[in-house]
């Protein structure tokens, strides 16, 4: 199930290459309301390219799936631990939105690892 927000591009950071094969790039919207907020999404893969060109301030509609998973530390200790996967990604206000281009369009059945 995907989920959709609106908000302006706050700040992006590098890309974090996490194992061999895995890398991801993270970023935080501000989202407005009576109580803003400013929330951290990540993309993965080949992905982490498509926040190149975008810049702070600009406003951006996301597509995302919220993601859990279990760890369990050295010592026995279990966590647990969320992350907002980014599956669209596209400018508001664009001429057409439904014409994002095609590096800014995921497959959302793509597998991520964790």
């Amino acid at each position: 199930m995907a989920l959709e927000v609106t908000g302006k591009l706050h700040k992006v950071f590098d890309t974090q290459q996490v194992t061999e094969r895995f890398n991801k790039r993270e970023f935080v919207l501000a989202l407005e309301g009576r109580h803003p907020q400013l929330v951290l999404f990540q993309l993965t893969g080949k992905h982490c390219t498509d926040l190149d060109g975008h810049q702070p301030g600009e406003e951006l509609r996301v597509e995302f799936t919220l993601r859990g998973r279990e760890w369990t530390s050295r010592q026995g200790e279990v966590k647990f631990f969320n992350s907002l996967e980014v599956s669209k990604l596209e400018r508001v206000g664009s001429a057409n939105a439904d014409s994002a281009p095609p590096e800014e369009r995921y497959d959302e059945d793509e597998e991520v690892p964790f």
